[in-house]
């Protein structure tokens, strides 16, 4: 990838297969959340590298794992994945090892991580994907999910909704 390209490698590479797909596939998944009641879709149809990125982040104890699906509300990304860490150090460390398991499994890097040395809030951006780690009152104070509350929540698969057997959980 250039490095001033406008458009990361792995956006240009969605870009193209979303091409391909027939919309039948999207407006299946839309119809399914509709008749549940619910502006929740289902984790089956999300690219391997968020699938990946939340099984790194559940590996770190993150917590409060939530996908937000904004094809239909914003143009320069697919999706956020936001996560929490308890901590400073937390934060970092979840941050790292979704970027070594990208990398390492799937060759991928992000193409800009913004907030690493504060780690109140890490962004990791992946073109078609945004992974977000907030220090958990970055997290209240900023609140992704209501900002952008327009935009589809996708189930989080149970094997990787973070934080269980976690301490916070067993109060």
């Amino acid at each position: 990838m250039e490095r001033n390209s406008s458009m990361p490698e792995s956006r240009k590479r969605t870009e193209k297969e979303r091409g391909r797909e027939s919309s039948q596939t999207e407006s299946a998944a839309q119809n399914a959340a509709a008749e549940s009641g619910t502006d929740e879709t289902r984790a089956e149809g999300l690219d391997e590298r968020v699938r990946l990125a939340l099984h790194a982040a559940s590996e770190k104890k993150a917590h409060d794992l939530v996908v937000l699906d904004l094809r239909e509300v914003a143009s320069f990304t697919d999706y956020f994945v936001i996560a929490s860490g308890t901590n400073v150090r937390q934060v970092q460390a979840i941050a790292d090892e979704v970027q070594e398991q990208l990398r390492k499994r799937l060759g991928v890097k992000p193409a800009r991580v913004e907030g690493y040395k504060s780690a109140e809030w890490v962004l990791l951006d992946y073109g078609d994907f945004i992974f977000h780690v907030f220090e958990e009152k970055s997290r209240r104070f900023y609140d992704l999910e209501r900002l952008w509350r327009d935009a589809v929540r996708v189930a989080v698969p149970p094997d990787v909704a973070g934080g269980e057997g976690s301490l916070r959980n067993e109060r």
